[in-house]
């Protein structure tokens, strides 16, 4: 299957195999015992289940009629849309679903305190200080610090073993297949704020929309986390200080250093095309102009003749991809290529559910 990217993985100086008889771990380091490394997690995914064991115990635009727009913050108008977050609970707030300890120990791994720079701090000061005798605390610091950071890095990740057949391969190979139709947009949003035109003065002074929404500029790549190490290509996409992360057996959900999952079981996506009136001069060319509007409407939906300075504004065709569970998880990602939403949707939705096995 085209979404196994690699046979092996690094966590600092150890390396994780997998084989017929699960998840191995070496290090050529001296100094580091099997032992005190990250536990590799074993994930198998079948026609009889999916089992789970550990090697180790660890040691700005404005909407189209109807759709909706972009809106920069400014000062208090009485005349102001009100605008409702709309990024639903934090990771905080929604409860880890998935099988293992996975999210136990990514939360771990992301708050891991690195120790080694404060090592080499140290020592360079101390040698500054009592040069030429310095040099010596140089050379015998060095290979702490290169050990210390080694161990940062090693309890900074999380290493995850996927082993996945069956439907649940097919379905997870059609979603990496299909991940470019983001990664290779030129524009990706996440939608933050949202709110609802009400009065006859809002709608002619923002271009006839009938709501406003905030975004933010989001990336789409196969990277996953960079507290995960693992064999399999993770199609993620990434708005400011959170981040979704489609693994084969579950969504990962990171919120700065936190981290939670959803089962597919409990996600509904949605996706859809929209149109979007955009500001003139970020029209993204592989969307679609499909109208025009003016930044001043009089009641028949022409341009509001009393302002001078009353630019055209480009009705764009974008498209959706709603993310939400029953638990809080609400992501909104609004994508410039007007097929990209409505065809990831539809794989996101047809995720296999496999059972946990006994």
């Amino acid at each position: 299957m085209g979404f196994y990217v690699r046979k092996s993985v690094k966590a600092g100086p150890f390396r994780f195999n997998l084989s017929k008889s699960g998840v191995g771990i070496s290090t050529g380091v001296p100094g580091f015992r099997v032992g005190t490394g990250p536990r590799g997690n074993y994930v198998h995914m079948g026609r009889g289940g999916v089992y789970y064991r550990g090697s180790l115990a660890s040691g700005s635009g404005r909407p189209g009629p109807g759709g909706a727009a972009t809106i920069p913050p400014g000062t208090y108008d009485p005349n102001a849309i009100i605008m409702e977050d709309v990024t639903g609970a934090t990771t905080l707030d929604m409860h880890p679903t998935g099988g293992g300890d996975v999210v136990d120990q990514l939360n771990a791994a992301a708050k891991h305190f690195s120790t080694w720079w404060i090592a080499a701090i140290a020592a360079f000061v101390i040698g500054a200080a009592i040069l030429p005798w310095g040099i010596l605390v140089w050379v015998l610091a060095a290979p702490i610090c290169w050990w210390l950071f080694q161990r940062d890095a090693a309890k900074r990740k999380v290493v995850l073993f996927y082993d996945v057949n069956d439907s649940a391969a097919t379905w997870f190979d059609s979603l990496v297949a299909q991940w470019p139709r983001f990664t290779d947009a030129q524009k990706l949003w996440r939608t933050v704020s949202s709110g609802q035109v009400q009065t006859l003065y809002q709608h002619k002074t923002n271009a006839g929309a009938s709501n406003l929404v905030r975004k933010e500029s989001a990336t789409a790549t196969l990277a996953g986390p960079k507290h995960l190490a693992t064999n399999v290509a993770v199609p993620t996409i990434t708005a400011g200080s959170a981040s979704i992360h489609f693994l084969p057996d579950r969504l990962l959900i990171r919120d700065g250093k936190h981290y939670t999952d959803a089962s597919y079981r409990a996600l509904n996506a949605v996706g859809k095309r929209q149109r979007f009136i955009e500001s003139p001069g970020v029209i993204p060319k592989d969307s679609q102009q499909v109208g025009q509007t003016w930044q001043y409407v009089n009641k028949g939906g022409g341009p509001d003749r009393r302002f001078a300075n009353n630019p055209v504004l480009p009705i764009m065709l974008y498209s959706d991809l709603e993310l939400r569970t029953a638990q809080g998880l609400n992501w909104e990602i609004q994508c410039s290529r007007p097929d990209a939403g409505p065809s990831i949707s539809r794989i996101i939705a047809a995720a296999p559910i496999a059972e946990l096995a006994p």
